[in-house]
């Protein structure tokens, strides 16, 4: 298959592109920093040369749009926005615009479109919509609404012939430098991976394998269409999160953070305490009664095996 991957540059991308020409198929990615012969020059806003490679192509990926991991100040929030909402109008002109248009677009979106909760789980059927829950920050809204025009653009999109699926996927798992696994690996190796004010936020995950097959399940499942959770079935609290990597990694001690301490590491990191605080209590309805099996099910385990990986990995180099 012919596979273009808008915003392919990052972790996520960086997985995908692995796996997907390790099996074969062609990759081409969209990106605004070409480097590589398979890589395109695209400003994710309007219509150029590369949208000829999305005709003719079998499936497209758009994960296109600015990091998270950022502090969310007005300016920062507009651009995690537009650059979603922007680059999912654009690959929609695309399709439109092909005359051997792919047969499937996969939208990336986010689990944090559900609302922050502990009492239930949030499934596609069943869950609830963030924004306006009582006790959040207020500019936790921002993020929901962004998710909701990220998935609304795709659905406005004229595309008859194509299917469109939107990844609501959870934090992906995998032991690349930079991504997500790292940063909280790099915290428990320090001591102070423990619980985040209480610790009884959900944390909801999914190892980088599972997210593959559960791509290419889903490029081949020709009946499935728009919203999927892509999380593994078990989120756990915070607390038990991060006491399962630590004791996966062989770290003794991790000590226990307030909310005023993580607004001070989040700031002199350059992140936002709503990564950290937001309840995710996502599960993936739609995946297990469509009969996807997940290899990785239980956090214990997958940190087990991703920690295996870094530790082979950093033998090597």
């Amino acid at each position: 298959m012919k596979i273009v991957i808008p915003g392919g540059t990052g972790q996520v991308g960086g997985i995908l592109n692995r796996t997907l020409t390790a099996a074969g198929h062609e990759v081409v990615v969209l990106t605004r920093r070409p480097t590589q012969d398979s890589e395109l020059r695209w400003d994710g806003r309007t219509l150029g040369p590369w949208a000829e490679t999305i005709d003719g192509s079998d499936v497209v990926i758009n994960l296109a749009g600015r990091s998270v991991s950022c502090r969310y100040t007005e300016q920062n929030l507009r651009v995690m926005m537009d650059s979603r909402v922007d680059s999912a109008r654009v690959v929609g002109e695309a399709i439109a615009a092909a005359r051997r248009p792919p047969q499937v677009w996969l939208q990336m979106s986010t689990a944090t479109i559900y609302a922050h909760r502990f009492d239930a789980p949030h499934d596609e059927a069943t869950g609830v919509i963030g924004g306006g829950e009582p006790d959040v920050p207020r500019y936790w809204d921002f993020s929901v609404e962004i998710a909701k025009n990220w998935e609304r653009e795709q659905q406005r999109a004229q595309t008859p012939r194509t299917r469109k699926v939107a990844l609501r996927s959870a934090m992906v798992m995998s032991p690349d430098r930079g991504g997500v696994f790292d940063y909280l690996l790099w915290l428990a190796r320090l001591g102070l991976g423990g619980p985040v004010a209480g610790g009884d936020q959900y944390m909801s995950w999914i190892h980088d394998h599972d997210f593959v097959r559960a791509t290419t399940f889903l490029i081949d499942r020709n009946d499935i269409t728009g919203p999927i959770n892509l999380a593994a079935p078990a989120p756990l609290p915070q607390r038990a999160f991060m006491h399962a990597l630590r004791k996966a990694w062989g770290a003794p001690v991790g000590l226990p953070t307030t909310k005023w301490m993580a607004e001070i590491g989040a700031f002199v990191l350059r992140s936002d305490t709503e990564l950290l605080l937001k309840s995710r209590r996502v599960v993936p309805g739609r995946l297990l009664e469509t009969g996807f099996t997940f290899d990785h099910t239980h956090w214990p385990q997958a940190a087990d095996e991703l920690v295996r990986r870094v530790r082979h990995e950093r033998r090597r180099t």
